[in-house]
């Protein structure tokens, strides 16, 4: 079958783009993010996209050549060889629509010729072919998850992408033979009054199974979605706006009374995807979260093992050190370092924390923006004592 790709954008409509948009190599917190191809039909209401100036682009284009886009990621100040996490097409399109996969394939097998085994996260709800996992499988080196993004929201309005889709081409990649990339199940996003009926967890429940970890987590309810909800009378799930994901407590606590009632050997279920990530390929957690111990409590006791003995907590002077080399780092300042994560200050954005926080695989926190006890990296909203 000869490859499809999609149109390249003339240098003038690149240039119109929003900032962000063209930023095509841009830090995430699970990964350094690849995403020269932009543009997805899926429609689903809640999408990043709006926040990038990109919802209405639903036919997907190309910023760059594969080649170009590559050579910029392995080229970047952030990116390190076997060590930075990678994720590619999760940010304004879907790596396995019609028109994108040739794209992700030509990225993938780029990366794994250079002989290269950093982990690739690729987040997909679209349908996958037995000849993607046949392709999936001939990488050598990669370390390659596949995160099939599963809602069960049942709201046209909000999402008419149907979540079966996903369940049923993780359903094939999982059943594959001798393999060697990864799945999870990707229970996302949770919304109260949504998808989180008994019937909707005790769905999701049984379908993790056919994965070989879970993940859940909550909503980007941002500004530019609460905006487009409203214009488009659409329930408004939140009264207000958050930066970080919002999961509220109850929630989490149905989820995981749900999930532990499972058989004894169903796949894990963790509250962070690099958790996830790290645990289907026998690895400890490369953002290091063992350091919140809030957060291991449902991790599998091996998994909890390999993790305390990764277990490093950095100097200030060797943070100072690794961020002496990124220009936007010059005004850091650390303000404690503590067994569970180094506060710090000072810096203009998030990407070179998350730098930082893998090349230690330990926590760095925002100090403007607290962590908070059991509510780590989660919004305010739906907590009965939020400030704890």
């Amino acid at each position: 079958m000869s490859p499809t790709f999609v149109p390249l954008l003339s240098k003038e409509a690149a240039a119109a783009l929003q900032e962000r948009a063209r930023d095509v190599v841009e830090y995430r917190k699970s990964g350094l993010s690849l995403n020269h191809v932009q543009g997805c039909p899926l429609g689903c209401a809640y999408c990043i996209r709006h926040t990038y100036g990109l919802w209405d682009a639903r036919r997907p284009q190309a910023l760059l050549t594969d080649a170009e886009a590559v050579e910029q990621l392995v080229t970047h100040r952030y990116f390190r060889p076997h060590d930075t996490p990678v994720q590619v097409f999760n940010r304004a399109t879907d790596p396995f629509l019609p028109d994108v996969r040739d794209h992700l394939f030509a990225v993938l097998e780029n990366l794994d010729g250079r002989e290269l085994t950093n982990h690739v996260l690729v987040i997909t709800r679209a349908r996958l072919r037995r000849g993607d996992c046949d392709r999936l499988n001939a990488l050598r080196h990669l370390k390659v998850t596949l995160l099939f993004t599963y809602s069960g929201i049942d709201d046209q309005r909000i999402e008419p992408h149907p979540s079966q889709i996903a369940v049923r081409s993780m359903r094939m990649a999982t059943a594959r033979e001798s393999r060697r990339y990864r799945t999870i199940f990707y229970w996302r996003p949770l919304v109260p009054g949504l998808n989180d009926t008994p019937a909707h967890l005790t769905r999701a429940a049984a379908m993790s199974r056919w994965a070989d970890a879970a993940v859940f987590t909550g909503l980007f309810y941002r500004d530019e979605i609460a905006d487009y909800y409203r214009a488009n009378g659409l329930p408004e799930p939140y009264d207000g706006t958050a930066r970080r994901k919002i999961v509220p407590e109850t929630l989490e606590e149905r989820v995981l009374a749900g999930f532990a009632r499972r058989p004894a050997d169903a796949p894990p279920l963790f509250r962070k995807t690099s958790c996830a990530v790290s645990y289907v390929h026998g690895l400890p957690d490369y953002n290091g979260h063992y350091g919140i111990n809030e957060l291991c409590d449902i991790c599998p006791a091996a998994q909890h093992k390999l993790c305390a003995q990764a277990h490093h907590v950095p100097t200030p002077h060797q943070l100072q050190q690794a961020a002496s080399a990124l220009p936007e780092a010059a005004g850091l300042r650390i303000i404690e370092v503590t067994e569970r994560a180094a506060q710090v200050a000072g810096l203009p954005t998030e990407q070179p924390r998350y730098y930082l926080q893998h090349r230690f695989a330990f926590q760095i926190h925002d100090a403007d923006h607290p962590h908070r006890q059991r509510r780590h990296g989660r919004a305010e909203i739906g907590w009965e004592n939020p400030h704890a």
